[in-house]
């Protein structure tokens, strides 16, 4: 197994707005992807959609301020029965959040492409807390023919 982890510290915001941009549709369509939908709480299954396709979360876990998970339910294999979690803790000025995609049955090309799209979109939601404006799906970097 193989996993995707990442780091970044937001800075002014809190752990409970960090954490209402990971649990909210609105918040999460302003940094992820702008075609997201579904049912936050938890048990319930967010859909993200994107130009090439998409994912379906089934929340599995809030703390709020603290902690968030999801199992992927939907979308490509590689990305089926994997988790998603947020760690979120402040320190100083910052909100750290540890990032973790883990649960990759083989760390396939495709694993290395959405490592690279995952900072891009937690370096959105930096932006979006950090200056109001994020930069989701279909107005974030593009990396290649994966999008």
């Amino acid at each position: 197994m193989a996993d995707i982890l990442h780091r970044i510290g937001v800075e002014h915001a809190s752990p409970e707005q960090v954490y209402e941009a990971l649990t909210t549709v609105a918040g999460l369509s302003g940094w992820w992807t702008e075609k997201t939908s579904g049912e936050t709480d938890l048990g319930g299954v967010l859909e993200f959609r994107f130009g090439p396709g998409g994912f379906d979360m089934k929340v599995v876990e809030l703390d709020p301020g603290r902690f968030v998970r999801w199992e992927v339910v939907g979308g490509p294999e590689e990305w089926v029965g994997t988790g998603v979690e947020w760690n979120l803790r402040r320190e100083g000025d910052f909100t750290i959040v540890l990032f973790k995609h883990e649960g990759w049955r083989e760390p396939v090309e495709f694993m290395h492409h959405c490592s690279t799209k995952w900072a891009i979109f937690l370096m959105s939601l930096k932006q979006l807390l950090e200056t109001g404006e994020g930069a989701p799906e279909p107005r974030d970097v593009r990396i290649g023919d994966w999008h």
